[in-house]
């Protein structure tokens, strides 16, 4: 298994995350006369390939280096095989923004079907995967796909205070959280970060959202000293953070990939991923992340809301689910802090969590520790 993250601690050594992904099975529909080849980890697949897995037919919407089809979802779409079976849509009902469903309801969105996996509250198909998984397309001449409610139009002035995170959390309550942290650490910076992935504090109950906000901050305090570091403290050993065999994202000549950002970003894979996300090419220069504010958290959001690291589930996904603040835990660093590893750090990552959401006056929810 190999560290997907280096992690910063200012008392102890340095310590990882693990990035090794675990298998997951799937409940969709496929058909049988389907020929792609079966998926292959560490392949690197380009966009467009199709692949098998447990007999799931999946399609690759952006170039990897064969990460998991039911874990990595950014990276791979459930698709039909061509000829296959689809689903009737005579006897499926129209998604609706805010209607709760209970597990196994099937909803039509944007002309495909998926199956409730868990029961929630009207999540997004598309954004809550861990909530809903394809199942097929809707096919149906005779009835075709009703189209989802369309969105209310936005507010004036969308996005400034008063409207989503930034009404969770404000530029005031920011620098209560963090007045002795660097100024590089800019509020602006985090919320236009927060701004370019839909589904952060944006799902679930306004105590959900609030959760995640917390969640994401006191897990980013313990990782940056309290946004009081930039970038790794000892960089004696930076060439073991270039991983020579990794074609897919390749170490830049002369370029170092030890840890940056509030995420301690490191290891020139996780540079690759992530600029794929962002748009912004960090792999071929990781300074960026030191210099950009934006990009900093952004590498940081990434992290949350696309890597299961060394647990079983996205931080974004532990507290949307219910899963609890100690998943997020788990996420980051679980392979050396869970388990009775290194209580002390678990604990601390909890005391931020607690003082973090009294400020924001939301509870912590159950299973706080890992």
């Amino acid at each position: 298994m190999r560290p997907a993250l280096v992690l910063l601690a200012l008392s102890l050594p340095l310590v990882f995350a693990s990035g090794c992904l675990k298998p997951g099975t799937s409940s969709n529909l496929a058909s049988t006369s389907c020929n792609y080849p079966q998926w292959v980890q560490g392949q690197l697949y380009r966009t467009g390939d199709k692949v098998i897995l447990n007999g799931q037919a999946y399609v690759a919407e952006h170039d990897n280096p064969g990460y998991h089809p039911t874990i990595s979802t950014w990276y791979w779409e459930p698709t039909a095989c061509s000829g296959g079976p689809t689903t009737s849509c005579s006897s499926t009902q129209a998604w609706q923004a805010g209607t709760p469903y209970a597990a196994g309801a099937l909803v039509v969105y944007n002309g495909k079907t998926y199956r409730a996996t868990h029961a929630n509250p009207g999540y997004d198909p598309v954004i809550s995967t861990w909530f809903w998984d394809e199942v097929g397309s809707c096919a149906d001449p005779q009835n075709p796909a009703p189209a989802p409610a369309p969105a209310p139009a936005p507010a004036p002035n969308a996005g400034q205070s008063g409207s989503g995170f930034r009404s969770i959390l404000t530029e005031a309550m920011f620098n209560t959280m963090f007045p002795n942290r660097l100024a590089f650490y800019t509020y602006e910076g985090l919320a236009s970060a927060i701004d370019s992935y839909p589904g952060f504090a944006k799902e679930g109950s306004e105590e959900i959202r609030k959760r995640e906000v917390a969640a994401f901050l006191a897990n980013i305090e313990h990782e940056s000293g309290h946004l009081q570091y930039v970038e790794e403290i000892n960089r004696a050993n930076w060439p073991l953070y270039c991983d020579q065999s990794n074609t897919v994202s390749p170490c830049a000549p002369g370029k170092q990939y030890y840890g940056r950002g509030p995420i301690q970003l490191s290891w020139n894979y996780n540079y690759g991923a992530a600029s794929r996300v962002i748009g912004v090419d960090i792999l071929a220069n990781p300074d960026l992340v030191a210099q950009d504010s934006k990009v900093a958290w952004q590498t940081a959001i990434w992290f949350w809301m696309t890597q299961t690291g060394a647990g079983t589930m996205t931080s974004h996904n532990a507290i949307v689910s219910g899963a609890g603040f100690g998943e997020t835990i788990r996420t980051i660093n679980g392979a050396l802090e869970c388990g009775g590893r290194n209580p002390a750090q678990v604990q601390a990552r909890i005391n931020y969590f607690s003082r973090i959401s009294n400020i924001l006056g939301v509870s912590m929810g159950e299973r706080t520790g890992c």
